[in-house]
């Protein structure tokens, strides 16, 4: 994170495994299982409060937090005003600059973390030749010791908390804990920095860095931790940081600025490039961009500065979420707290998977990967706590997790504490992956057998009502609370929507995925049957969809969460193609909601809107989300926005509202969830021309599309699986391939699960269309 100070820049450090804390203590609160059948006959009694005394008691440990590395402080001794100030961030090549002139002299800095190398860079330069004069120099907030390594390198070395109460508790005396008897808890840090240059003199000592009269500096920064997996102690069976930091620094100071540069941009934009979007003939306003906000916020139109918000999710998950390492979190990889926010951690009731709504949409398969990988040890860790909180097999997931795969659910309020669905949510993400890439290896080894244990947990959890239909009981929907018919105000109950849709997705899932592989037979049967059975969706007196199993009222209407529209989106239970009455419930369920909330929940609504075919309502959303804001500090309420560098305000900060917006966006373009492959579904009329290329839709087809007037002049789809493609457009469409659409459509990742609504099929301005693909072949379509 680069500040882009002048007489003392600062630049704050992360690296994405230096978490507190160690391996989880799968069983926290032994006997606690106990509880659950008196759970169950409270809530059968309608005895809700008891209920709610007794489920608190099935609670266990918190989670660790996600730590900050340090600081890099370049200090200089210029007397002097700058002028020229200058500083960028360039998403087109992932590189930042700073620049400005101080007597005359002109100093630029330019800055790049290069994922093949494994290094950061920092290239000084200035106009007059031996003009650079700075310290440089290392701290961190956690326990930490500096030490020379030569006359131009210095070394940080550190240990992470072994223990850090998140900073929502205040009531303890010791909220940092370092010292672990075991030495199992407590990972080590190392960060290394290097200074060259051709002419300048360099020297170290306990300050840092020195450098004199030098005309271009290059800094060399690497780090590692003693992080070895989910299940190692990172003290005692840690990897050697040490050595890990040296090699990736002596490989990397061994080679020019411009070959580092050229390898970094390289490979950024073999992920970036993928996807071109430009809206209409709107040029890049030439505002700094705080300005630039303001003005778009006062409600001028800024069609590039949409464009570009789109392509900042995409260069923040590019940035965060590489193969091989770890999921961003509720901030990415970007904290400056020992105890951040909600611990920095993933918070898996929405946030988490909000993070990877458009990691396959917006052609970044590959970053899923460390989401999934994360998946499979939540399933390791999750069996533990399904036996051992409820007696069950399978494995579940609450609200929390870390770099640990925690899975318990931790202590406090049953409302967000209580709710073992997030392993039936999570396991969206290893079907949605195999929808997208058709990778028959990946479902058959990986993803099936971690979605089946799933699904046994949850035909284990559900239990049958006095109307003979599978419930889920105690039940919550995340974060809200509920007015029973006495007036009780209450969060746990049974059945909740959001549980019910979740379970409806995941076994669908698994039955497909079951189908797709030709096996398990009976274990289809058997969720098919229990499918059947799921207590169902039900419409309230209001028109809306009811979030709870009796037609209650909320103690907050405006409740940021959303969780009863699961089924909408990211769900596919909902839709207004084949269920129209509960789309049009789930509709009057947002107008009663409102469009208020933070940031993450505006970011929700564009999705759900947009599924609901409404593009200027899920546009007027986008527009709320970049409005400006300093606010910092924690606010649920009516807050949200965009800080003056683009990054999502809850507030405080977290990221998911920024990845949430652009997987909204390219809902709001293409669709193929619902059995077909919908172009422009969503379109409002702020975007009437505009170009897309590049984007994902399921069963393997990648789609360029360009629009005027919003209707379409061309679209290219290119296969890469094969298949029939059934489109639907809004308007005629012309192209050899093309015929009329008939029939249920034969390609498996469009399988239907609900037939396409009379009503719907009728609609004149829908036009349904099949085109046999061959694998790597492109096809283009003309607009009439």
């Amino acid at each position: 994170m680069v500040f882009g100070k002048v007489n003392e820049e600062l630049i704050q450090l992360n690296e994405e495994t230096l978490w507190s804390g160690g391996p989880v203590n799968s069983n926290p609160n032994p006997g606690v299982a106990n509880y659950l059948p008196a759970i169950r006959k409270a809530l059968m009694n309608e005895e809700f409060e008891e209920a709610e005394k007794l489920t608190s008691k099935v609670q266990g440990l918190f989670t660790e937090s996600y730590e900050p590395l340090g600081d890099l402080i370049i200090r200089h001794n210029f007397t002097s005003t700058p002028t020229a100030y200058y500083r960028d961030l360039n998403i087109s090549n992932a590189t930042a600059t700073t620049r400005f002139t101080v007597d005359g002299v002109e100093y630029t800095r330019e800055f790049f973390i290069s994922a093949p190398d494994q290094i950061f860079i920092i290239r000084l330069t200035s106009s007059k030749k031996g003009g650079l004069n700075f310290t440089a120099s290392t701290q961190s907030p956690l326990y930490a010791v500096h030490e020379t390594v030569s006359t131009s390198e210095v070394v940080m070395k550190g240990k992470a908390p072994s223990h850090t109460v998140p900073s929502y508790m205040s009531s303890m005396e010791i909220p940092v804990v370092y010292n672990d008897a075991s030495n199992c808890k407590g990972m080590r840090f190392q960060l290394r920095l290097k200074a060259t240059s051709q002419d300048g003199k360099i020297t170290t000592d306990a300050n840092g860095l020195h450098v004199a009269d030098a005309t271009e500096v290059i800094l060399f920064l690497s780090a590692a931790t003693s992080f070895n997996g989910f299940d190692k102690c990172p003290d005692k069976e840690g990897k050697d940081e040490n050595r890990i930091a040296a090699n990736y620094l002596t490989a990397a100071s061994a080679k020019s600025f411009d070959e580092l540069k050229k390898n970094h941009i390289a490979d950024y934009q073999r992920y970036f490039n993928r996807v071109i979007f430009q809206l209409s003939a709107d040029s890049a306003d030439p505002l700094p961009m705080d300005e630039r906000l303001k003005h778009y916020t006062e409600g001028n139109k800024d069609n590039a500065l949409e464009a570009l918000y789109f392509q900042f999710g995409r260069y923040l998950l590019i940035a965060s979420s590489r193969p091989g390492g770890v999921p961003a979190n509720l901030q990415g990889i970007w904290n400056n707290h020992v105890r951040p926010p909600w611990s920095s951690n993933y918070t898996t009731n929405i946030n988490t998977e909000m993070n990877y709504w458009m990691a396959e949409s917006a052609n970044l398969s590959e970053l899923h990967t460390p989401l999934l990988d994360l998946i499979q040890h939540l399933a390791v860790t999750g069996k533990e706590t399904a036996r051992n909180f409820y007696n069950a097999p399978g494995w579940t997931l609450h609200h929390n997790t870390d770099i640990w795969a925690t899975t318990n659910p931790v202590s406090g309020s049953p409302s967000w504490a209580n709710w073992p669905m997030g392993g039936a949510w999570i396991s969206q993400h290893l079907w949605e992956h195999f929808q997208f890439t058709g990778d028959r290896k990946y479902l058959k080894e990986v993803a099936y057998p971690v979605m089946k244990d799933a699904t046994a947990f949850c035909s284990a959890w559900l239990i049958e009502d006095k109307n003979g239909k599978l419930v889920t009981a105690p039940a919550t929907s995340p974060e809200n609370i509920f007015i029973s018919d006495k007036g009780y105000q209450g969060t746990v109950s049974v059945a909740t929507t959001m549980d019910m849709s979740l379970i409806w997705d995941l076994f669908t899932n698994v039955i497909q995925a079951s189908e797709q592989l030709n096996t398990d037979a009976e274990l289809r049967k058997s969720l098919l049957e229990q499918r059947s059975k799921l207590f169902p969706l039900q419409i309230g007196k209001k028109g809306n969809l009811q979030e709870w199993y009796k037609d209650w009222e909320d103690a907050e209407p405006q409740h940021r969460h959303i969780s009863h529209l699961f089924g909408l989106f990211p769900g596919r239970q909902i839709s207004p193609l084949t269920t129209p009455s509960f789309a049009n419930a789930s509709k009057r369920t947002l107008e009663l909601r409102g469009d208020g909330g933070t940031g993450w929940s505006k970011g929700w609504k564009i999705n759900v809107w947009a599924r609901l075919y409404d593009g200027n309502h899920a546009h007027q959303l986008i527009r709320e989300q970049l409005t400006l804001t300093g606010v910092e500090g924690t606010h649920y309420e009516n807050k949200g926005g965009t800080y003056p560098n683009l990054l999502d305000a809850h507030p405080p900060f977290q990221i998911d509202g920024n990845f949430g917006g652009t997987s909204g966006m390219v809902e709001m373009l293409v669709q193929s969830h619902d059995g077909v492959l919908h172009l422009l579904p969503a379109l409002p009329d702020d975007w009437s021309e505009g170009k897309i290329t590049g984007l994902k839709a399921r069963g393997g087809f990648t789609v360029d599309l360009q629009w005027k007037n919003k209707k379409i002049t061309e679209v290219k789809i290119t296969s890469s699986l094969g298949g029939n493609c059934r489109l639907l457009v809004h308007q005629p469409l012309s192209g050899a391939a093309l015929s009329k659409a008939k029939g249920e459509n034969t390609n498996a990742f469009y399988k239907p699960i609900q037939p396409t609504s009379t009503e719907v099929k009728s609609n004149p301005s829908s036009f349904y269309y099949d085109m046999a693909t061959s694998i790597g072949k492109t096809y283009t379509l003309k607009g009439k």
